[in-house]
């Protein structure tokens, strides 16, 4: 055979294997396709990268964006046809006609795979459908109206779009030079292409996932970020904050997190201003002194910073940062704030931000109000830029997690963390917009948006339940801080309040420390899954129009949904209609009624009552009461609701080291029904990280809960409490090794009484009897109003009696306006009672 012959019997061969469709497994950076002038890499089985340029040169550079370039194998088949590349994975299939050059609707399309929601799309198709994303700031907006323009709040687009697919076009991005120290560098290449093109049909949560595989993923706070914040601005001095502090001990409100805001430092002209950077020794005689004795009450410490003013002559580091960047330190003229400025910026946390921080500044409040671009390098986003700058300098100088607190910049500012959202008006409509913009966020990642709690400005007075509806709100919320403008009648200190909504107020604050290791194992899913604390409905039910409907309420981890108080009450009680998704039957957390999913249900709240909605039979991680988050040394109070079994994976970690990736541990948390037993187990902690004690405690707490028969732990019999208002058991595990499984079985009788909605109505009941007689003070409560008004006593003093003192209560109950009308009280009175205890419900 000739040579010519050979060579020819080879291309047919080739040829031939080019028209299989061959299952790739790509590694590293998943380049599937390259020729002279576009490159397709695959990201995901959900993500693709589209590159076309002119000289061939692509881009393998990090941009703002995306910030990896190498990705865990998938799977795909490439077929090369003829005159087209066909490209395609368990989600997508690309079609691009070769050498065609720039992408084109002409050249290129993608349609989804079988299965999936389909959709077909083509370059210069716009989205019909995007569900948005968030915005830069809530300042002077009531509601989603700006209160000057009255313009609705352009919301950004977001990731997701219940077309089925994001075109994400990264062209024209900044991209990040190699120095070790990574900086900004513009594109100098024009007229090239650099797509990414995400399908996801209404898988939303995977297109979450997929986005922080070359978006990065969104960083842990630490631990104490997820208490309470108290947050005001005021000019207070160091006796007021050690008495601010002294009061938060004594009315027993934990706090983790103290805002100062500017007047830190001297604020008047010639001394400081917005930009200030002296302390103001007047106020704060010895800061180094004050920040320490903070440190040892467990407090931290971030202080407002408004940079872009720059350094004056008079600041105290003027000095030492103008020898560094080369200018007269004995001159007068202002070191300008240039950002993108990498000698300035490495000077200003050489010179001013380091020594504070070793002082005790924990974390950094950036306040960037100002011109919205840098002034030496064209369309760079100041916003963006700052956040990028801070974060990683912390990241790459100190051992403990670097956290951020400022407004959003865009894509890609969702690996720097806790949003500042800025001066909303002190409304109800303000309020009423918060939790859909909470929720909305998470569809670009910024899931740690950080509200004023109460509102900012545009008040002459607190609304005390306004207010009070806004802390519930926060204790649901990703970051719980109170703050407001500088006013002496917008003091939202909890102990100013009257008695009915200081106790509702500090319960809250309480609530969100319970919920904390809830909220923090949640947290660790949004480190890995991209997805947020706070979360629309239609994540988990993407094909129920409710669940796009009904954009306030929302998500708030796996387990837990929040149908958001947000008008003022009439008579007494809050009105909300709540769509509960199919599924599942969802425990009311604050009236203990379990009510089914798959409808939409008419519910009312009174004011120390709010809408969480649980999972039925969810065993959830809760703990007991701390001061502070910021140790490790909490006990642990593991949750049973009724309707069902649970299963929970318990996370833990130091709390702010970086190891976090790594270095961790996770306890199985599960409950189970037998017949008339209930097994709940503990299992053996696996993993570990720096400072992880060795011993845990446990206790188990069971809701909506007859009263047992016996309880053993580990097989020995043992003591519990019940709390006959709540209907709660109570269980104390002996502190063991953590790495111990840990078995509780609860044996309950063969019959037991229902005891569905009855822990608020027996709430409802007392405080309506309390009230009424300050109505009437001779009223002798007869037999059966008095022993309504005790049933839940009774039930623990007397438990063989359960069954029966449960059914007298729901016969009187039943009867209650007859029952009313045998004291001989009037009308009046009969008819206040009635609507006191909202007995129609």
């Amino acid at each position: 055979m000739s040579e010519c012959r050979k060579l020819k019997i080879l291309f047919l061969l080739l040829v031939a294997l080019c028209c299989i469709p061959l299952a790739v497994s790509g590694q590293g950076t998943n380049i599937a396709y390259q020729d002279s002038q576009v490159r397709f890499t695959v990201v995901t089985d959900g993500t693709l990268r589209l590159e076309y340029a002119p000289d061939g040169q692509f881009i393998d550079d990090f941009s703002f964006v995306a910030v990896n370039r190498h990705y865990p194998a998938v799977d795909y088949k490439l077929k090369k046809d003829g005159n087209w590349i066909e490209l395609s994975t368990s989600r997508f299939r690309m079609k691009y006609k070769k050498g065609s050059g720039q992408f084109t609707s002409r050249n290129l399309s993608i349609t989804s795979a079988k299965g999936m929601y389909p959709f077909r799309w083509m370059p210069g198709m716009k989205q019909k459908c995007n569900l948005k994303g968030t915005y830069r700031t809530l300042d002077g907006y009531d509601g989603d109206k700006h209160i000057h323009t009255n313009e609705l709040m352009p919301l950004e687009d977001g990731l997701l779009a219940t077309d089925g697919w994001t075109l994400i076009d990264d062209s024209d991005n900044f991209l990040f030079d190699d120095a070790d120290w990574t900086w900004v560098k513009p594109r100098e290449k024009k007229g090239s292409q650099d797509w990414y093109f995400m399908a996801y049909g209404h898988d939303y949560k995977s297109a979450l996932k997929d986005y922080t595989m070359f978006a990065g993923k969104i960083p842990l706070p630490p631990r104490y970020a997820f208490g309470y914040w108290w947050s005001r601005y005021w000019s207070y001095s160091d006796n007021e904050l050690r008495e601010l502090l002294r009061k938060f001990r004594m009315y027993d409100i934990p706090l983790d997190v103290l805002v100062i805001d500017m007047d830190w430092h001297y604020t008047e002209p010639g001394k400081g201003g917005w930009s200030g950077w002296t302390w103001n020794k007047r106020l704060f005689p010895n800061p180094g002194r004050l920040l320490a004795d903070l440190k040892k009450e467990g407090v931290k410490l971030t202080l407002n910073l408004h940079p872009a003013d720059g350094f004056a002559f008079y600041e105290e580091p003027y000095r030492a940062i103008a020898t560094d960047i080369g200018m007269n330190p004995e001159g007068k003229d202002t070191i300008p704030w240039i950002t993108s400025d990498k000698k300035l910026m490495e000077a200003v946390f050489r010179n001013v931000l380091h020594p504070m921080e070793k002082e005790g500044v924990d974390f950094w409040w950036l306040d960037w109000q100002q011109f919205p671009f840098d002034k030496k390098i064209d369309s760079l986003n100041n916003v963006w830029w700052i956040n990028y700058v801070f974060f990683t300098e912390m990241e790459r100088n100190r051992t403990t997690r670097p956290m951020l607190y400022h407004r959003w910049g865009g894509l890609g500012n969702h690996r720097y963390q806790i949003g500042f959202s800025g001066d909303a008006v002190i409304s109800w409509k303000s309020l009423d917009f918060q939790p859909y913009f909470n929720s909305t966020a998470s569809n670009v990642l910024y899931g740690y948006w950080s509200h004023d709690l109460g509102g900012h400005f545009e008040a002459d007075r607190i609304d005390p339940e306004m207010f009070t509806r806004w802390m519930q709100f926060g204790a649901v919320s990703p970051v719980m801080r109170t703050h407001s403008s500088k006013s002496g009648v917008l003091n939202k200190e909890p102990w100013v309040f009257s008695p009915v909504y200081f106790n509702t107020i500090r319960n809250a604050i309480l609530q969100r420390y319970e919920m904390a290791p809830y909220v923090y194992t949640m947290a660790r899913k949004t480190y890995d899954e991209g997805l947020s604390v706070c979360r629309p409905l239609y994540y988990d039910y993407p094909e129920s129009e409710e669940a796009y409907d009904y954009r306030n309420q929302y998500m708030f981890g796996d387990q837990m949904l929040i149908a958001p108080v947000t008008a003022p009450m009439k008579d007494d009680y809050s009105t909300l209609n709540v769509w509960l998704p199919a599924g599942t039957d969802w425990y009311e957390w604050h009236t203990g009624t379990m009510l089914k999913g798959g409808q939409t249900v008419i519910r009312t709240f009174a004011i120390d009552e709010y809408p969480i909605y649980i999972k039925a039979g969810s065993v959830l991680p809760f703990c007991g009461r701390v001061k502070s988050l910021a140790g490790d040394d909490h006990s642990y109070v593991v949750t049973v609701f009724p309707g069902g079994d649970g299963i929970f994976d318990l996370y833990e970690d130091n709390g702010n080291d970086k190891e976090y990736d790594r270095k961790y541990a996770r306890t199985s948390l599960q409950s189970k029904h037998v017949g008339n037993r209930l097994e709940v187990t503990i299992g053996s902690r696996k993993g570990g990280y720096p400072g992880m004690p060795a011993e845990r405690a446990f206790k188990v707490k069971v809701v909506g809960s007859a009263i047992p028969q016996s309880v053993t732990v580990n097989g020995k019999t043992v003591n519990y409490v019940y709390d006959g208002n709540s209907l709660s058991l109570l269980i104390d595990i002996p502190i063991a090794d953590a790495k111990c499984e840990k078995q509780v079985l609860i044996t309950y009788p063969e019959q037991t009484a229902d005891l569905n909605g009855l822990p608020g109505k027996f709430r409802r009941l007392q405080k309506g009897i309390v009230a009424l007689k300050y109505r009437d003070a001779d009223i002798v409560l007869n037999e059966e109003l008095g022993t309504m008004e005790s049933t839940g006593r009774s039930i623990e003093y007397t438990p063989e009696q359960m069954d029966r003192l449960v059914a007298d209560f729901i016969r009187n109950y039943d009867k209650l306006p007859e029952i009313l009308k045998q004291h001989k009280l009037s009308e009046e009175n009969v008819q206040w009672f009635l609507k006191a205890v909202h007995w129609e419900d």
